[in-house]
């Protein structure tokens, strides 16, 4: 061949590759904590233990402060997260599923990795699922190429369910769809899932692939490894919490090492708020909720705000900071915008896209109207701007007629003035918000049945 010839190759083949290259697409990789609290991250205010990586994450990438799950225990938290709805539109909003439970992510739902499949990713999630443990509802049936991990919490082994007179089976680690291991040593699962996680990146470097990685840890009964076992002044949740730490540098240290940590999305958050009082009473210092009221299965801030990083080289500005509300469900399509996708046209998706919030463009206000706060059926509250209006308390019970609680969480984010008296016309506006919600969602608090609402997987 002439030299022009050859010459002429090569540039065709340049172009090739650059063109190839531009339409490479974004790896995900969501890594999801159990139980770790709002200040239970080194730039989020913890103390006695450290975060080293996840506050260099945040240092390169954006850390938010008013980020939100759609529910402030494990399985409704997990159902907005992977679905972008409401876990009250799913029928996944009552308290969590138990190794009893014969009920699970309806497998009509549409998730980000069913999503990401259209696209030609890879997808795993190696981790604590918590979605339904029937074969039907287990990650392989909703996107997942790779499931390695336990179906449910991990307390949730050998107990005597006394209301259903049911005796839990040993807690299953499941390869794919098969039992694995029965009890599998707690203190190695946080490494173990990373190790997994790794290799699953390694086998994938060459395509876009998205990892969910929902750790088990810090949910009790806690555990750590030897290497971070009596290592802090916290104690062993702050051993459990520096070994989450240490996973998410391995994580970050695997897509530098394979040359792909420019076009990988990272995010890190939790699935509700900190254990409180039952860490007490097993005997060990609990997380924190930092500056926020409330804890876990509560509607508190303490309950369903939590904390969340995100990073991208190149895309996301390092050391920002965001103000603006955002939520688990805004994952979806956020990712799907990201990777060329849709979001489901077919059905009603809460979440909105957000990239333009969380890359830190210029004027870009939350696009959420209003965020509801359920727990189990029932709607307790509702934020729009920086106003809070618990419409619902469980100590209300007992009463009739109980008035509505405003907070300015500007000024007041651990909701300790209720203002409600000097702004009537603001609770009047919210009030609204929270009546449009009953009518699309549903409320058990005033025996509302939503117009929106879809079957739970049977």
């Amino acid at each position: 061949m002439a030299l022009t010839g050859v010459l002429g190759a090569l540039g065709c083949l340049q172009a090739v590759r650059a063109e190839a290259a531009a339409e490479r697409l974004p790896n995900f990789v969501v890594i999801f904590a159990d139980d770790q609290g709002y200040g239970d991250v080194g730039c989020y205010g913890a103390r006695d233990f450290s975060t080293p990586r996840l506050d260099r994450m945040a240092a390169e990438g954006v850390r938010l402060t008013d980020f939100y799950v759609a529910g402030p225990v494990c399985t409704p938290s997990r159902a907005g997260l992977m679905t972008g709805c409401y876990p009250k539109r799913l029928g996944l909003a009552y308290r969590v599923l138990f190794p009893y439970s014969k009920t699970g992510l309806n497998p009509d739902e549409i998730t980000i990795a069913e999503i990401l499949k259209t696209r030609g990713y890879a997808t795993a999630c190696i981790g604590k699922w918590h979605l339904g443990h029937h074969a039907k509802f287990l990650p392989t049936r909703q996107g997942f190429d790779v499931f390695f991990g336990t179906p449910y919490s991990n307390d949730m082994n050998g107990q005597h369910y006394k209301e259903q007179d049911f005796k839990a089976p040993a807690l299953p680690l499941i390869r794919q769809e098969k039992v694995v291991e029965e009890d599998p040593d707690q203190r190695y699962l946080t490494r173990r899932y990373t190790e997994e996680s790794i290799r699953f990146m390694e086998a994938n470097k060459d395509r876009p692939f998205f990892l969910y990685l929902p750790h088990n840890m810090p949910h009790r009964p806690i555990h750590a490894s030897e290497r971070f076992k009596g290592k802090t002044k916290h104690g062993l949740y702050g051993d459990v919490i520096e070994e989450i730490d240490w996973s998410v540098g391995e994580i970050l240290g695997a897509l530098k090492r394979l040359g792909i940590d420019e076009r990988t999305l990272v995010i890190f958050t939790t699935d509700n708020g900190p254990v409180l009082l039952r860490a007490k009473r097993l005997g060990y210092r609990p997380g924190s909720a930092g500056p926020l009221r409330g804890m876990k299965n509560t509607t508190w801030e303490g309950g369903m705000r939590v904390p969340c990083v995100m990073r991208w080289p190149g895309k996301i500005p390092g050391g920002t900071v965001c103000e603006e509300l955002v939520t688990a469900m805004d994952v979806l399509p956020t990712i799907a915008k990201l990777a060329g996708a849709e979001a489901p046209k077919d059905r009603i998706i809460d979440g909105k896209d957000v990239w333009p919030v969380v890359c830190g463009k210029a004027g870009v206000r939350s696009p959420h109207e209003a965020f509801y706060y359920y727990r189990d059926d029932r709607l307790q509250a509702v934020r729009s701007g920086w106003w809070k209006l618990h419409v619902f308390r469980p100590e209300w019970e007992a009463s009739s007629g109980h008035a509505p609680l405003l907070h300015d969480l500007k000024v007041d984010v651990g909701e300790r003035t209720d203002v409600a008296g000097e702004h009537a016309e603001v609770v009047k506006r919210l009030q609204g918000l929270a009546e449009r919600a009953r009518e699309d969602l549903g409320d058990a608090a005033t025996n509302r049945s939503g117009k929106n609402v879809r079957p739970v997987g049977e």
